[in-house]
């Protein structure tokens, strides 16, 4: 699942949270790596930044990736 269904009954961050969590378990996005930014994300998929940073919040509370200030987010 690489597209998020706009239209779909599954709110677009948990759709954009599980291709995140998809590219962490498969090594596209290997641990100590940065996130693709929010901007990159959101011209990626058509979503919004709020969608964005509630899908890095659901990644953040599950332990897959944390914050570094000034830096951004990384894979855990």
């Amino acid at each position: 699942m690489d597209e998020i269904d706009h239209e779909g009954a599954e709110p677009v961050y948990r759709q954009l949270a599980a291709i995140l969590r998809a590219q962490i378990e498969s090594g596209e996005l290997r641990p100590g790596r940065p996130v693709p930014s929010e901007r990159t994300l959101t011209q990626r998929y058509g979503v919004a930044v709020g969608t964005v940073k509630k899908a890095v919040e659901v990644l953040r509370s599950e332990g897959l990736v944390h914050t570094v200030i000034g830096r951004g987010i990384f894979v855990r």
